[in-house]
């Protein structure tokens, strides 16, 4: 470990609002027009995935509140108006309901739209749309029908926005059967998740986190035991590829302790790792639905030990249906109690955003009482 130490409040869990992430392994199926390798931030690799996707396939579309002509409050749809035109990315109301239901129908019809919703804290009046009809349009027409939708948002804290601009609500989503959950860690693994959720013939609910969205990667990070080389990984093709939903990444490997993490946790989880000085294996889940749990099962059988890390509140959370399953699948393979690193179980503080979160410290506390059988 560096001389350098980390506290939850006063080092920002060492990720500032505009540092961006860079990538996992890299397990995708690469194109032969992706020999073009340029540096991204996450932002530019989104925006080059639905580039790429509306050039390729004219049922693509792309759409929300200033999503057309101003290219997205975050810039992810930018030039897409200028580029494929005015019925192919455009804005709508303040209407999530509406544009999410409009986008149903497109779907039925046979196009692909891309629905873009401001915010995730703002997808709450178009959840029952997403719930009882692009959940269910498969299942209910007896396979006559699909509803191949992704639904785009910016999520999680770290841009100062409140309660109303903070929330990560993955765990509403992950409970209903029909829906994909997708949530990336990195510019190369975002753009070729977003491809591949484009082509899916099912809704995908695809998660953006904000703290990765911009600027270069800071080497801090860096783990000199872990093949993971960020700076290499924030190279993402110009041309098209795939990162398969389902898959993880075991992004840094290790013998004492198995962390599951995905977003912006994962880079919390791989600093907390070094700040407690186990040899954690880091698994980003990039897809919680469909779930790699075979890359799960493997990992913890190995190590006997496993901590979840996630930004959302631990009631109810994603990381109870991990440990349910981790527990299920592991029970006498397990060493200790499993632990949990989450946000706190109270409405987003935006007075103490940075305390709120899991950072390095708390990780390393959890993975510390692990390693002696204890338990959060």
């Amino acid at each position: 470990m560096s001389e350098q130490t980390f506290t939850d409040a006063d080092q920002h869990d060492g990720i500032e609002p505009d540092m961006a992430s860079a990538g996992a392994d890299q397990p995708a199926s690469v194109a032969p027009d992706t020999a073009a390798v340029v540096p991204m931030n996450m932002i530019q690799a989104l925006n080059s995935a639905l580039h790429v996707q509306m050039a390729e396939d004219p049922d693509v579309l792309s759409f929300g509140e200033d999503a057309g002509y101003f290219g997205g409050v975050f810039r992810v749809t930018d030039q897409l108006q200028q580029t494929h035109g005015l019925t192919r990315s455009f804005d709508t109301p303040i209407s999530e309901c509406g544009l999410v239901a409009a986008a149903i129908g497109m779907g039925a019809y046979g196009l692909r739209p891309v629905v873009e919703i401001q915010f995730a804290d703002y997808i709450y009046p178009a959840y029952d749309q997403i719930v009882s009809e692009a959940a269910k349009m498969r299942y209910r027409s007896g396979g006559q029908f699909t509803s191949p939708i992704v639904v785009r948002s910016p999520y999680g804290g770290g841009i100062f926005g409140g309660q109303t601009h903070s929330q990560s609500p993955e765990s509403l989503f992950t409970h209903i059967a029909g829906l994909k959950v997708v949530i990336p860690s990195n510019p190369y693994d975002a753009k070729g998740l977003l491809t591949a959720a484009i082509e899916d013939d099912d809704p995908v609910i695809f998660l953006e986190p904000k703290r990765l969205y911009n600027g270069p990667f800071d080497g801090w990070h860096k783990n000199p035991v872990s093949p993971w080389k960020a700076q290499d990984l924030a190279q993402v093709p110009t041309g098209k590829y795939t990162v398969p939903l389902g898959k993880a990444s075991v992004v840094r490997e290790g013998s004492d302790v198995t962390i599951l993490c995905y977003g912006t946790m994962v880079w919390v989880s791989l600093a907390g790792a070094e700040h407690a000085g186990v040899d954690a294996e880091v698994i980003d889940l990039r897809t919680l639905v469909p779930l790699d749990i075979e890359t799960i099962e493997a990992s913890v059988k190995k190590t006997g030990r496993c901590v979840i890390v996630h930004e959302a509140p631990k009631t109810s959370g994603y990381g109870a249906e991990l440990s349910a399953l981790v527990q299920e699948r592991c029970f006498y393979h397990l060493e200790a109690p499993i632990g949990r690193v989450a946000g706190w179980d109270t409405p987003y503080p935006h007075a103490f955003e940075w305390e709120y979160f899991p950072g390095p410290e708390r990780v390393a506390t959890a993975l510390k009482s692990v390693m002696t059988g204890g338990s959060r």
